[in-house]
């Protein structure tokens, strides 16, 4: 059978499931009594996957206004991506990775926020984050170019697994900086800056005067304020088993919420599927039973790097770091026979209980 890769892009592995109008407008129940809100729809494409932005509104919108709301949520994504992306050969990322030096390299203030942060979660989880696993993703095929072979064999693993580690990075806070030890270093962001791209997004909303709305891209989101029926964002968590649906519905606000996967982003190699989530300690795709996992946190670019870390960990070791941090997560466990088992912490528990008898707004 020939060997594929899954889309890149593809819809969420937590999944909001509300009407696809442009704008609606819901009569329910308030704090102070009944209330007509408006719904402002916002989606299009990013980073290789697809966004949605919906913001409430007490009055309806003018079109110069819904083209300006649409401008500022696509600028602050694309922003994220010229400067993130390892796709593209201009971005910071490319550049970083293209350079063979121990020179300090200067970074946008935005990329080195995001550099910290992937660095202070890669020390947290003792490398099962680790921005600079790079090589080993492009080796078994989830880059930016196709590898000559594949599967890569144990030695040449061994060499890239020589080329990784993130404590092979240096930043200077004095002149947002970051510097190689090992000029063959690379990095790869794509586990923390989706994530936030969506804070951004949440951010520029902020500053136009908007506290109730709820941005998505690829599965992960950030849902500040209440929904137009005044009551929390119900967010699906969808079910990683050949039937779909949904595993658990949560209501979300003022939080983000992250999803890792094993199921969505893979391909075959040698009669079988991998995915694309690569343990930097091995070298290796993972293969355990995390079917996924989802995190709650305060933004979402720690939510997207938690879930990676997690996922690469697996059900056992994963969720005793969540218990060690107090992370809020809900891994969703196969078994054998392809059943989906959930295991939430307990801060999981105590901010997302479960409603699945709420309907998804």
């Amino acid at each position: 059978m020939t060997a594929y890769r899954a889309a890149q892009a593809f819809r969420s592995l937590a999944v909001l499931l509300v009407a696809s109008v442009a704008a609606c407008v819901q009569s329910a129940p308030g704090p102070d009594g009944p209330a007509d809100l408006l719904v402002e729809v916002f989606d299009g494409s990013t980073m290789g996957t697809t966004y949605t932005v919906r913001v409430v509104s007490v009055e309806a919108w003018d079109e110069a206004r819904r083209e300006q709301t649409g401008f500022r949520i696509q600028t602050a994504l694309d922003d994220v991506e010229s400067a993130m992306s390892h796709y593209r050969p201009a971005s910071e990322v490319s550049r970083f990775n293209e350079i063979q030096s121990t020179d300090p390299f200067p970074l946008s203030s935005p990329t080195f926020q995001v550099v910290r942060a992937a660095l202070e979660l890669a020390e947290l989880t003792d490398g099962a984050l680790d921005i600079t696993v790079g090589p080993l993703v492009n080796a078994w095929g989830f880059g930016p170019i196709e590898p000559d072979v594949l599967p890569p064999d144990a030695a040449h693993l061994l060499r890239l697994r020589g080329r990784v580690g993130f404590r092979k990075l240096e930043l200077d806070d004095a002149t947002s900086t970051v510097r190689k030890t090992d000029p063959k270093l690379e990095w790869d962001l794509s586990s923390v800056a989706k994530g936030y791209g969506v804070d951004r997004v949440a951010e520029a909303l902020m500053e136009e005067g908007s506290t109730r709305f709820m941005v998505e891209v690829g599965g992960e989101i950030v849902a500040s304020g209440l929904n137009h029926l005044h009551q929390p964002w119900r967010i699906g968590i969808e079910r990683p088993a050949d039937g779909g649906g949904i595993q658990r519905v949560i209501p979300l606000s003022d939080r983000a919420l992250a999803t890792s996967g094993d199921y969505r982003n893979v391909r075959e190699v040698e009669g079988r599927l991998v995915s694309h989530t690569i343990d930097p300690r091995t070298g290796r795709p993972v293969d355990h039973r995390l079917a996924s996992v989802s995190v709650i946190a305060d933004t979402c670019l720690m939510a997207d790097g938690m879930a990676t870390a997690l996922q690469v960990l697996g059900p056992d070791d994963g969720y005793d770091l969540a218990i060690e941090r107090g992370w809020a997560a809900l891994f969703l466990i196969r078994d054998d026979g392809g059943a989906i088992t959930a295991r939430a912490t307990p801060a999981f528990d105590q901010l997302a209980p479960s409603e699945p008898q709420l309907a998804l707004q």
